[in-house]
């Protein structure tokens, strides 16, 4: 009988794959420029692409899950990530890029809507908290792998081989959720229809989808731009790469320290404020520093702190009932946003002419966290006036 951790550990290192292909395409931008003449600009699209496919799946992932099995589905976009993958190796034409990458990121958003929920499943009422924390860091990690790895596979053996090796980890993916992951016997279900979302409870988790989202787009321009910054500060490509990891590795660890401290502490608003501030910070000096390698430390101390408590924003306003429809609508904002972040940071890059345009882009929206959040907590006033209302009649 396979324990629910032992589940858990194929469902991190499915998801690492996600963040291992997603980051394939910056973690070779040099290379990758010369190989099909692209611009940053280009590079920051191809990068965007990825996530473009959430903002139409996301909403409708768990319903294709609830219809065909959960397993099924993530078997199914494992398998898409590796068409597109393939399909990528198989010309240097602009246009099979695109559609590699589009390919590839529908299979990663049936993957991370759906995988979300196989956790939850799993550890519903034990160690959630936990779960949760450990699921969530298999994005740095699949990102400092690749960041350590790949920079090195295309300086030594090219472009192809840096799809292949992408496509070989997508297979070990593939085969642990084949082979170990299984549903619960007594998966969690929920009687009766769904209860409706009021205007105040959607305007709450779109607000909360938005600071992810803004979130990310900052920490999305640290790993995605950063190696070409060095680069640019002539650093060599493999160097710049295991360099810049070093942020996604120690993120790794403030991640969970970020909501054990919110969850001791009862203050994860306040932490979700000084920690964006602080990276905010700390993103404006790595591309203004002579010391890289402190700010780099102190990036990937202070990045992963806000992740928790904003991760539990959307619990305060969905209700069981309204949750698979509620994590829809703040999944597809996190993908309609991140869709367009990395192509705005590669076009600032390619105006001002150098990468750290986008690290300041990163900055910018970090800083726009706290006010948004201003604006959660409106909309979550008005629900909870609505729900007391409601108890009342």
């Amino acid at each position: 009988m396979r324990s629910r951790w032992t589940i858990l550990a194929a469902l991190f290192v499915a998801r690492a794959t996600i963040a291992f292909q997603f980051q394939s395409v910056a973690a070779i931008a040099p290379q990758l420029s010369q190989g099909l003449g692209a611009s940053l600009a280009d590079i920051g699209v191809l990068i965007g692409l990825y996530f473009a496919p959430g903002a139409l799946l996301a909403l409708p992932g768990g319903a294709i899950g609830r219809r065909y099995g959960d397993k099924v589905v993530v078997l199914a976009g494992l398998l898409m990530m590796l068409a597109g993958e393939l399909l990528m190796t198989t010309s240097t034409s602009w246009s099979v890029q695109i559609a590699g990458r589009l390919t590839a990121g529908i299979g990663g958003v049936l993957l991370n809507v759906l995988m979300t929920k196989m956790v939850a499943d799993w550890f519903a009422g034990r160690e959630i908290a936990t779960a949760m924390a450990i699921f969530i860091n298999s994005w740095p990690a699949g990102i400092a792998v690749a960041l350590m790895l790949l920079p090195a596979i295309g300086a030594t053996l090219g472009l192809h081989a840096v799809n292949l090796a992408v496509a070989g980890v997508i297979l070990i993916g593939l085969g642990l959720i084949a082979l170990v992951y299984r549903a619960p016997d007594a998966a969690v279900a929920v009687e009766g229809e769904p209860s409706s979302l009021t205007a105040d409870t959607i305007c709450a988790v779109i607000a909360a989808g938005l600071i992810w989202c803004l979130y990310n787009i900052g920490f999305a321009m640290i790993f995605s731009f950063g190696p070409s910054m060095l680069v640019e500060q002539g650093w060599s490509g493999a160097a710049a790469g295991s360099t810049i990891s070093i942020v996604l590795w120690l993120a790794a660890l403030s991640v969970p320290l970020g909501g054990f401290l919110a969850d001791r502490t009862r203050r994860g608003e306040v932490i979700l404020i000084t920690g964006c501030i602080a990276f905010a910070l700390l993103t404006l000096l790595l591309s203004r520093s002579g010391t890289v390698l402190p700010v780099v430390i102190a990036l990937g101390i202070l990045c992963g702190l806000p992740a928790g408590p904003i991760m539990s924003l959307p619990a305060r306003v969905l209700e069981q009932r309204t949750r698979p429809i509620g994590m829809g609508i703040f999944y597809t904002v996190f993908y309609a946003g991140m869709l367009a972040g990395p192509a705005i940071g590669g076009k600032l890059s390619t105006a001002v002419g150098s990468a750290s345009a986008a690290l300041d882009f990163g900055a910018a929206v970090l800083l726009a966290c706290p006010a948004v959040l201003w604006f959660f907590r409106r909309m979550v006033a008005g629900h909870s006036w609505k729900q007391a209302d409601i108890r009342r009649a």
